[in-house]
C-alpha cells in the first residue's frame, strides 16, 4: 500500500469521531460533489491526494517570511503600499497557529455541532482595526494575474469567503475586501540559470459570506441522512469509479462463467 494514501481511515477523525473537524476544503468538497464527500467524511475514504507541489510551498514560505518582516516591524510591506492598501500585517499571538494545517482558526457552530475551522495565509490590519483577509497563490502563466475570471476560480473565492466567516465568528471586524497574493513565474527569458522570476500582483474580491451558513446546514442534513447522496455529473472520480466499477462486474462474471 503505498505510503501517501490510506484509504480506510480510522474512524474517530470520521463524522461523529471526536477528532472530526469541518474543515474549509470538506466545505468546498460539498460544494463540489455530495457523494465524494459522504463518502469521506462519513464513510471514511477520501479521494486519493494531489502529490504536493513543493515549488508552491516554497513560494508561499518565502511571502510568509517577508510578510512577517514587516509584521514585526509593524511597518507596510512595498506591495501593499504599490496598490494603496492602508494596511499593515497584522501581528497577534495566535497567528501561528491560525496559519497552521489541521488546526488554523476554528469555530464551534452551534445550530450543528460542527467545529469549523481553516488554516488562513495572511492576515492585514487597516488604521481602523478592520482585518483583511489574505491568500497566497503562486503560479506560471503568460498573462499578468489581475482578476479572478476563470470558472475554476470559483473554489478561491470561496475559501476566501470562509475564511472572513471564520474570522468574524470569532468576534473580529473583517472587511468583504480580501487580497491575493499572486506570484507568477515567468517564462520569457532567453535562459532558466538557475532562477525562477516572479511577477507579484495582488488581486482583491469582494467577499459575500452569506452561503456559508446554508451550507452548513445543507452539510449536516446529508451527514445525517443514510443514503448515499448523487454524485455530481462534473466529477471526474464519480465517473471513473462508475466506469471502473461497471468494468470489474463484467469482469468478474466472465471469470465465473469461464470455470
Amino acid at each position: 500500500m503505498s505510503q501517501y494514501y490510506k484509504p480506510d481511515r480510522k474512524p474517530d477523525w470520521n463524522y461523529g469521531g471526536n477528532k472530526w473537524r469541518l474543515s474549509r476544503s470538506k466545505i468546498d468538497l460539498f460544494v463540489e460533489c455530495r457523494r465524494c464527500f459522504y463518502i469521506d467524511n462519513k464513510l471514511g475514504t477520501a479521494r486519493p491526494p494531489g502529490f504536493p507541489f513543493a515549488l508552491n510551498s516554497a513560494v508561499d514560505a518565502l511571502l510568509k517570511k517577508e510578510f512577517d518582516i514587516h509584521r514585526a516591524e509593524k511597518t507596510a510591506h512595498p506591495l501593499m503600499e504599490q496598490y494603496g492598501v492602508d494596511a499593515v500585517p497584522f501581528e497577534h499571538a495566535k497567528m501561528g497557529i491560525w496559519r497552521e494545517n489541521f488546526k488554523g482558526i476554528d469555530y464551534r457552530h452551534e445550530p450543528t455541532g460542527f467545529t469549523v475551522s481553516g488554516a488562513v495565509d495572511d492576515v492585514w490590519v487597516k488604521q481602523d482595526g478592520e482585518l483583511i483577509i489574505v491568500d497566497y497563490k503562486s503560479t506560471s502563466k503568460d498573462e499578468r494575474i489581475e482578476s479572478l475570471d476563470k470558472d475554476w476560480h470559483a473554489g478561491y473565492k470561496r475559501q476566501m469567503e470562509v475564511y472572513q466567516w471564520l474570522f468574524r465568528r470569532n468576534g473580529f471586524s473583517v472587511s468583504d475586501t480580501g487580497y491575493f497574493v499572486y506570484a507568477n513565474a515567468g517564462k520569457d527569458k532567453k535562459a532558466f540559470d538557475g532562477k525562477l522570476e516572479f511577477e507579484i500582483t495582488l488581486v482583491p474580491h469582494t467577499g459575500d459570506d452569506s452561503w456559508v451558513e446554508p451550507i452548513l446546514l445543507k452539510i449536516k442534513t446529508c451527514l445525517d441522512e443514510g443514503a448515499l447522496p448523487d454524485a455530481s455529473p462534473d466529477c471526474d472520480y464519480c465517473t471513473y469509479r462508475e466506469t471502473v466499477g461497471k468494468k470489474l462486474m463484467s469482469f468478474a462474471g466472465k471469470a465465473v462463467r469461464a470455470k
